[in-house]
């Protein structure tokens, strides 16, 4: 029998051209899955053929993992404290080992051993085909719409086929067999058999890497688009920037008569395009991409990476947008929490902040309402401002004399050691296990602890907004810190089941 394997993968060698290792690696995995139907549950099975002899010997593997992990399939994983008592000097990440009995090669094996060889060939063919393809470097994919499947569409390139989502779709758009498509390539997945290559066209990038294709001075490096943010099929917004003074950003993506802006909405089912001129100054850029709604002001919050616009009554649902859609992509334009408002709101609202800081001065500085409201005037809007503003800088307020300032900055410095001191009896308060988790910052646990958040599962049980509103984080980062402290739910879950 062992003669008879070793003229097998010889004649598979010859026959389908290829080296006599790859055939036995496939005899090796065909012999280990036939061996694991004669157990119950996931096992590894290890199988080593001898490349002179056709001799084989077959083995039941556990991986060994830490003990702190648990385990995930105990039919194929060992806890490195039980893994010691096997093999002493083991260490986790390592495999210990059993011999089994081998099942006879014989003629089902022989062709399984085959059908597996034959596949791995197909394999290779179509890993051949996919690395030809993106060794092209293109990263819009272009071909015809092959079939359905589950929702997805296939699309076919010559012989490589790429995988559109159906949440990577344009809504509304209805796609035909034998449809031309165009799409961004946005990964390859080698797990996924058939269409490995992920495509979409409802990304930022897609719209980016059309311009780029429609306006030359983009590849020249004249133009460069910063930002890209999209309500597919609807509206979006770009923001560009010249780096030639002689060239218009605006107009040059528009096009003549529009022509290169157009190209890109027919290609998208006629989702318009704002065009918004990037700039340094984030206020300047917010009041561009809100457009076309005009700016009455506009207050801008660097701690919570927000902005207060306001804007007139006949600007405020042009600003908003139908269903928020105008402010919403703004702002996902130019990464800054946008709240829009009237004359009216904004002047409740400053009312409220200068009442906040008023009632922090009169119960920090110990003054009445009227050196309180001196010093907002004034333009104070913290304690720190009070404290450590140079003095020359106060001694030009008119109502205060050499005495008054020196005694509010006392104050003010006293105020603050205070507050220090009790913030960090407060930090003190949070737990290990929460200081201890990736991402956060000695800052951020500061701020938690202000708000009163002391340990993970805290933090995990936060909504995002709320998170927001304690650390001034973006809603993004903001989410994957509460997954991050939400980890050990799952991970405890896991073991607690895989236990049971």
């Amino acid at each position: 029998m062992n003669r008879e394997l070793l003229m097998l993968v010889d004649a598979i060698s010859r026959e389908k051209n290829v080296e006599r290792d790859v055939v036995f690696g496939a005899v090796e995995a065909a012999l280990a899955q036939a061996t694991k139907k004669l157990y119950q549950g996931e096992v590894d099975i290890r199988v080593a053929v001898d490349r002179d002899s056709g001799n084989y010997e077959t083995f039941r593997r556990w991986l060994v993992v830490p003990d702190t992990a648990g385990l995930q399939n105990p039919d194929a994983e060992e806890l490195l404290m039980d893994a010691k008592e096997r093999v002493a000097d083991v260490e986790e990440g390592e495999y210990i080992e059993e011999g089994i009995e081998s099942v006879p090669i014989g003629r089902i094996g022989a062709m399984a051993a085959k059908q597996v060889i034959l596949q791995k060939i197909r394999d290779a063919e179509r890993e051949m085909l996919l690395n030809d393809f993106m060794s092209r470097g293109d990263k819009i994919f272009v071909g015809t719409v092959k079939r359905m499947d589950k929702g997805d569409i296939i699309v076919e390139s010559g012989r490589v086929e790429g995988r559109l989502r159906r949440g990577e779709m344009i809504p509304k758009e209805n796609l035909r067999n034998g449809d031309r498509v165009r799409a961004m390539i946005m990964e390859v997945d080698l797990t996924l058999r058939g269409a490995p290559i992920i495509l979409s066209r409802a990304a930022p990038e897609f719209m980016i890497e059309l311009f780029r294709q429609e306006v030359p001075e983009i590849e020249q490096g004249l133009l460069e688009i910063k930002s890209c943010a999209r309500d597919p099929g609807s509206r979006a917004k770009i923001a560009v920037v010249s780096h030639d003074k002689r060239v218009d950003p605006i107009g040059t993506c528009v096009g003549v008569r529009g022509s290169r802006v157009n190209a890109v909405t027919n290609e998208l089912a006629g989702e318009r395009v704002d065009i918004v001129l990037w700039s340094e100054d984030p206020a300047q850029f917010v009041i561009g991409a809100l457009a076309p709604a005009n700016v009455s002001s506009i207050v801008v919050d660097e701690e919570k990476h927000a902005m207060d616009v306001v804007v007139d009554e006949e600007n405020l649902a042009i600003a908003i947008g139908r269903g928020g859609q105008n402010v919403r992509l703004a702002s996902e334009l130019t990464g800054w929490k946008i709240n829009i408002m009237d004359a009216n709101e904004s002047a409740q609202k400053q009312a409220e902040e200068q009442s906040t800081i008023r009632s922090l001065f009169m119960e920090k500085l110990d003054v009445d309402e009227e050196i309180a409201d001196i010093l907002i005037v004034e333009g104070f809007t913290s304690l720190e401002e009070v404290a450590y503003v140079p003095i020359s800088e106060m001694l030009e307020i008119e109502s205060f004399d050499e005495d008054t300032v020196n005694e509010l900055r006392t104050r003010a410095k006293d105020a603050l050691l205070t507050m220090e001191i009790a913030r960090e009896e407060s930090v003190e308060e949070v737990s290990q296990d929460l200081r201890d988790l990736e991402g956060l910052t000695p800052q951020l646990i500061a701020k938690l602890a202000d708000a009163n958040v002391h340990t993970r599962d805290e933090l995990a049980d936060l909504a995002v907004d709320e998170l927001t509103d304690i650390t001034g984080q973006s809603a993004d980062e903001a989410k994957t810190l509460i997954m991050k402290a939400r980890e050990h739910w799952f991970t405890g879950a896991a073991a607690t089941a895989a236990h049971e």
